[in-house]
């Protein structure tokens, strides 16, 4: 509960504890961070200061708590539009349009537009394509030889191939796209006018994009949400609002299969027998990689905050209204009312949902496509590659420490 002090007229005010300095910068391998575990550990509320922002936040970290806190709408997004609120970069991410800092009701209509490109039956017309992509990709690491960098080979291009397919991004350009996306994530206080360059240039890029499918549209979502909002009852999408979904699109698409493809293939290949177990038996697959995803740390720390509307208590704790708000999805995964020996990664484990696709009102829309990129993509590295391992110790395996993701920056291997 919050301690409280009395004041000169004898009433009682809340006192805080101190808040914890919270860098999240670990980035040792996949480990879990010690710092979120010991904040785990000091309870499921906490106070914290991140390295930007004008503020310090509460930050929640069990599964009840991270669950009440993005489904209840006194926890509002859009509060934090034109406040410097406490981050891990130094360029905020989103743009104050974005649908990810906009609350329902009124993000549902840009959530729904975004979902069209990633319905279940869109998902399953595009499958057959994302593992033609991934034949030839491997095809040509096959042609390269071992060893080979996997993340060179598969884990970047296949996810940014997909969204800029779905968004027909012009091949030439996927390149730099690729480039400013990665300088959009970084972390250290010098990248802040990269950071701040890179929004401009993706917003600015896909503005003129939108404009030209205004004039000639084709089969690409831009077009489709172009001409028609989420359906013929709503308000088309104006170009403003266009440009940054595509943006919202496009960094979602290059986030988490990209990390993950890395992310799980050195997850299997550094335990024992994990590897040959799915080549004798690809079938349970699916159950595996829902596993490996919610063990799987592929972040740091944490990611938009919301601001609490009026006081509401959250596991005991009262926030104050005003106050920001973080939540950690990577906690509530290791949550040990909710999963026995959290931080053990069990194949066998009974499925229940985790949070790596965040959740409630903003739960990624373009989860579905995530899934079928890394079920694509580790079938046919377990089908080509049976005898795959890594072509350097483990130790000897850099990983990324600008960015606020966690992955391999090289992941050679070998067959």
């Amino acid at each position: 509960m919050n301690r409280t002090a009395a004041s000169r007229d004898g009433q009682q005010t809340p006192t805080w504890p101190d808040a914890v300095s919270c860098p999240f910068d670990f980035s040792e391998g996949l480990d879990f961070d010690p710092l979120l575990a010991d904040l785990m550990a000091r309870g499921s509320v906490t106070r914290v200061r991140l390295p930007y922002g004008d503020a310090e936040a509460w930050l929640v970290t069990s599964f009840a708590g991270v669950r009440q806190v993005t489904t209840d709408p006194r926890f509002s997004r859009a509060a934090i539009v034109g406040r410097d609120y406490p981050r891990l970069t130094p360029e905020p991410i989103v743009s104050p349009e974005s649908v990810n800092v906009l609350d329902p009701p009124h993000s549902g209509r840009l959530r729904r537009a975004a979902a069209r490109a990633f319905t279940k039956r869109r998902v399953e017309r595009m499958t057959p394509a994302i593992e033609r992509v991934a034949g030839r990709l491997l095809d040509g690491m096959a042609e390269h030889g071992p060893p080979a960098d996997l993340a060179e080979h598969l884990s970047t291009r296949l996810p940014h191939h997909t969204i800029c397919e779905l968004l027909d991004v012009p091949p030439a350009d996927r390149p730099v796209l690729l480039r400013r996306t990665h300088d959009l994530l970084a972390t250290a206080p010098d990248a802040r006018q990269t950071a701040a360059d890179a929004k401009r240039y993706l917003r600015d890029y896909f503005a003129a994009l939108v404009a030209q499918r205004r004039r000639a549209p084709g089969e690409d979502l831009i077009s489709a949400m172009a001409v028609t909002g989420a359906d013929d009852a709503e308000r088309p999408l104006d170009d403003q609002e266009l440009a940054v979904l595509a943006v919202t699109l496009i960094l979602s698409g290059n986030d988490t299969a990209t990390c993950q493809i890395s992310n799980i293939a050195y997850t299997l290949l550094t335990r024992p027998g994990q590897w040959g177990e799915l080549v004798r038996r690809p079938e349970r697959l699916p159950g595996v990689l829902d596993e490996l995803l919610r063990h799987i740390p592929f972040r740091k720390g944490v990611g938009i905050p919301r601001i609490a509307l009026e006081d509401v208590e959250v596991e005991g704790v009262v926030i104050p209204a005003g106050d920001f708000v973080h939540v950690s999805y990577l906690a509530a995964n290791r949550d040990p009312e909710v999963f026995r020996d959290p931080h053990v990664l069990d194949p066998d484990r009974p499925v229940h949902p985790h949070m790596t696709f965040g959740w409630g009102g903003h739960h990624c829309v373009a989860a579905p496509l995530a899934l079928a990129e890394l079920r694509v993509a580790v079938g046919a590295l377990l089908a080509r590659f049976p005898g795959l391992r890594l072509a350097v110790p483990a130790r000897e395996v850099r990983w990324d420490t600008a960015t606020i993701r966690r992955f391999p920056l090289r992941l050679p291997v070998r067959w």
